[in-house]
């Protein structure tokens, strides 16, 4: 259902706009350690897209803080909509990735559609079902989730419920990455 999902310049767009807001939520609420006033300290980043890359290209930073303090100076990073954590591939490949290869008959099959290696899309699916239920964000919503979520179906089974609330597929996309944001940074 969702890899057919237009990855078109409104999502992306879209999904900077969230980054962008959630970077000015966080430096409003100051420094963690000393509550000093945030400054932007972005960082570059090259993440990697296969067959969708040539519309990830304008990620090509990531958002960060910094504390304006002497002595403190501590590194803040927002969470993201854009970057799932340390990946080099960007989030929205990630979860498109891993829907074609739930969706496609062979690894080959599913490496064609996507342009992203085979194992890279296994390891993808093994972190979908036995690292992320394993995640505090996980475990503290999953009880949100009626009938529960169906642990050998994720991704495709966390997208599915947001797609029941969205108008589009384009809009379940934003949420499901959007709900997965907190798992993007270990900093807030």
């Amino acid at each position: 259902m969702l890899p057919a999902a237009p990855l078109d310049d409104k999502i992306l767009r879209w999904l900077v706009t969230l980054d962008e807001a959630i970077c000015r939520r966080v430096a409003a609420a100051g420094c963690r350690r000393c509550g000093g006033r945030l400054h932007r300290g972005d960082y570059p980043r090259k993440p990697r897209g296969g067959l969708v890359a040539a519309a990830g290209e304008v990620f090509t930073r990531r958002f960060s803080l910094c504390c304006a303090r002497d002595g403190c100076r501590l590194r803040t990073t927002p969470p993201s909509v854009r970057f799932l954590g340390r990946r080099v591939y960007f989030g929205v490949a990630v979860l498109l990735g891993t829907l074609a290869a739930q969706a496609a008959a062979t690894a080959r099959a599913a490496r064609r559609a996507t342009g992203i290696p085979s194992r890279t899309l296994n390891r993808w699916r093994a972190w979908w079902q036995d690292d992320f239920p394993t995640t505090r964000l996980f475990q503290e919503s999953r009880g949100r989730f009626m009938p529960p979520l169906e642990i050998a179906a994720l991704p495709s089974s966390l997208v599915e419920r947001f797609a029941a609330f969205a108008s589009d597929a384009s809009t379940a996309l934003v949420r499901t990455l959007g709900f997965l944001a907190p798992l993007t940074t270990a900093s807030v």
